[in-house]
């Protein structure tokens, strides 16, 4: 088996549509724990505002290996969630409603701190 992948989310949410959104984020890690397609670490959440003032939440969470992400789209159980997140987020600023960068941890010695 091959090693978590670490995925950054932006959602891009609908304005009048964020405690919607949150409700169905709250469904969203339970899913692909469900369907074995993320690791035991729970997701990381914020929320933030974008350069028009909508709101912005982002998700940070580990697929169980790199060929999660597509099985995920095969999934009946993550299709019911990722279908009304789809619905509750909009485009902005030319940016799409979803973006999922995969990022790997970085070390940095911070000359001076222990």
């Amino acid at each position: 088996m091959s090693q978590p992948v670490t995925v950054l989310c932006t959602y891009r949410v609908l304005p009048g549509k964020e405690a919607d959104f949150e409700g169905i984020l709250a469904q969203h890690y339970p899913a692909l724990r469900g369907a074995d397609l993320a690791t035991e670490m729970g997701p990381l959440i914020y929320r933030g505002s974008d350069g028009t003032g909508g709101t912005v939440f982002f998700e940070v969470f580990e697929w169980r290996d790199a060929d999660a992400p597509n099985i995920a789209h095969q999934s009946p159980a993550v299709l019911a969630v990722w279908e009304p997140m789809g619905e509750l987020c909009g485009e902005r600023e030319a940016r799409p409603k979803f973006e999922f960068q995969h990022v790997e941890p970085v070390t940095i010695s911070y000359p001076g701190l222990v």
